[in-house]
């Protein structure tokens, strides 16, 4: 009897273990980003312009850059959740927010219409090569970056659980103040 309680508390404690390590990779991912600026990559928008990612830029303001997916149900979730209060985000801190696809060349046609089916009021950006997710270390996504006014890289989170957009705001608001923020 006391080896099979043992058993069950040592699988206990290391499915906890575990446990607590998906939540941080969820939450905050490495910090191998923080405080750099964004690489230099060019993407098209989703009207076939060329943009370079080293100019994304918002007077001085926060910038949000979400990578996502049209198949990737958590992303859509979160952009989808953020949109039911971007308008008001905006007013308070003046954030703009970049969604970027990586679905590949043959959904790239999709995106627009499906953006806008959902009234998704974003700057949307093409990542059909997958340039930029490598050149930001992005592996899972819905991966979301926070940008300061400089440009900077200042916070960053993987995945997404309903209401994980209220954490992003509180982080949007410190930024927009230039106050520091903590993963």
């Amino acid at each position: 009897m006391k080896k099979i309680v043992l058993t069950l508390v040592a699988v206990f404690c290391a499915s906890m273990l575990a446990n607590s390590q998906v939540v941080s990779a969820q939450t905050s991912s490495s910090d191998t980003n923080t405080g750099k600026k964004v690489p230099s990559v060019t993407l098209k928008t989703v009207d076939g312009k060329s943009f370079n990612t080293a100019d994304l830029e918002n007077g001085g303001k926060p910038i949000i850059v979400s990578f996502w997916a049209l198949w990737c149900k958590n992303c859509i979730k979160e952009l989808t959740a953020i949109n039911d209060v971007y308008a008001d985000w905006q007013e308070e801190t003046g954030v703009t927010l970049y969604a970027v696809s990586i679905d590949d060349a043959q959904r790239n046609a999709n995106v627009k219409s499906f953006a806008n089916s959902k009234g998704w009021d974003y700057e949307i950006l093409l990542d059909s090569n997958q340039d930029f997710k490598r050149a930001m270390n992005v592996g899972n996504i819905p991966h979301t970056f926070v940008l300061n006014g400089k440009g900077e890289i200042v916070w960053q989170h993987t995945s997404y659980m309903d209401g994980a957009e209220n954490e992003l705001f509180e982080v949007v608001k410190k930024v927009a103040k230039g106050q520091s923020v903590k993963q």
